[in-house]
């Protein structure tokens, strides 16, 4: 028996890798002669630079950058020599010098190492006060290390700040009426902010943004209304700082000489604004997240090559089944004819997939922090219970 383990992470309790090693132990406890094939998955969140860092040998750099709310901490950058760059994402890559033979990595960041929400406790997750200055650190850093290119993975975002932060962290001043600099130019300065100067340090290499959110900046399916709750804005502030978006995205969208309609793209609302600062400042352009991972991967053959299938994440609803993640992996599968079982930390009411054995592997009536300490007994023990 040949078994796929694709798992995603169970949000505040178990990493992918984690979650992967806890089902390779739990089945080599049961069944010694399957073959287990361990692929977390990321979506762009947690985990993406490691994740995809370590399924190619690449090399890391630690990095000392700024919280979502200041301070400093270590995050990680994973540096991939080109010939190890899997040929199945370089079409998405599309960076011009990123030639088997060059010396020059490939760089992989997430903005959730430095601007996550996860790095906050809850009574600090605020999006009026959070910055995306540290991911400018960690893409500043990539450039400095020789970066051909930068594939930049932007889940699980704490901010809204249109990535300011970050383009302040690259060269991009912002400045008051009396020509002070505000640093750094959160959304609660935005209301001083009256000009923009300067210009981005000039080493940095082309950033792909791995992104599967289709979300326009501004508006009822914008940024701020979509996202902004999750990340702590209050109902009641949502008109003012949609009026301080719009204002910073045509003074941001005017020093860069950008298109007025480069805020109603698809995808420019994706992590409070970030694919927005970095297309009209740095040139950056958006790839299919989920796609581009599979690819990287190799999930498709992966997949193809297994007799059963396990994967699993914190909350299985109808979003895990819109085109990416463990909902992707279980509908390929079943496509092509595999046993599958989803593990969730909860499921949905009324969540549904065709042909897939769905396991809760969260008792009834157990409490979330009870649950998310058990995390790692509790998944081992429906798995073992379902094998």
């Amino acid at each position: 028996m040949r078994v796929l383990l694709a798992f995603d992470k169970f949000k505040g309790c178990l990493s992918a890798p984690q979650a992967c090693d806890l089902a390779v132990r739990a089945l080599r406890g049961l069944h010694r002669d399957w073959q287990l094939d361990a692929c977390p998955l990321t979506d762009g969140g947690e985990g993406f630079a490691e994740i995809l860092s370590a399924s190619v040998n690449g090399q890391r750099l630690r990095v000392d950058a700024t919280g979502p709310r200041g301070g400093l901490l270590a995050a990680t950058i994973g540096l991939i020599p080109p010939r190890q760059v899997p040929s199945s994402v370089r079409p998405w890559l599309d960076f011009p010098d990123l030639a088997l033979e060059s010396s020059r990595p490939l760089a992989v960041i997430e903005m959730a190492a430095a601007s996550g929400l996860a790095l906050l406790p809850p009574e600090l997750q605020d999006p009026w006060q959070a910055t995306t200055y540290g991911t400018g650190q960690l893409i500043r850093a990539a450039a400095e290390s020789g970066a051909i290119g930068i594939l930049l993975g932007v889940g699980g975002s704490a901010t809204n700040d249109l990535g300011l932060g970050a383009l302040a962290a690259l060269g991009l001043e912002f400045r008051d009426a009396v020509g002070g600099r505000i640093r750094p130019p959160a959304p609660v300065n935005w209301h001083r902010v009256e000009s923009i100067e300067g210009e981005l340090f000039s080493s940095i290499p082309p950033i792909c943004i791995a992104c599967d959110v289709t979300n326009p900046l501004l508006g009822p399916d914008g940024a701020a209304a979509v996202y902004g709750p999750q990340k702590g804005l209050r109902p009641g502030d949502l008109p003012q700082m949609e009026a301080l978006m719009e204002r910073m995205a045509r003074m941001l969208g005017g020093y860069c000489r950008k298109s007025p309609t480069l805020a109603a793209a698809p995808g420019m609302g994706a992590a409070g604004g970030l694919p927005f600062g970095l297309v009209a400042g740095a040139r950056a352009r958006l790839a299919p997240g989920f796609e581009l991972v599979s690819a990287w991967l190799d999930l498709r053959a992966r997949i193809a090559a297994a007799d059963l299938v396990l994967t699993g994440e914190g909350c299985f609803d109808a979003t895990s089944l819109s085109g990416k993640g463990p909902g992707a992996v279980a509908t390929q599968a079943r496509a092509l004819g595999k046993m599958v079982h989803v593990f969730a930390g909860r499921l949905a009411e009324g969540v549904a997939c065709d042909g897939c054995q769905l396991h809760a592997i969260t008792p009834p009536g157990l409490s979330f922090a009870q649950a998310k300490e058990e995390a790692p007994w509790l998944l081992a023990r429906s798995i073992q219970a379902a094998f």
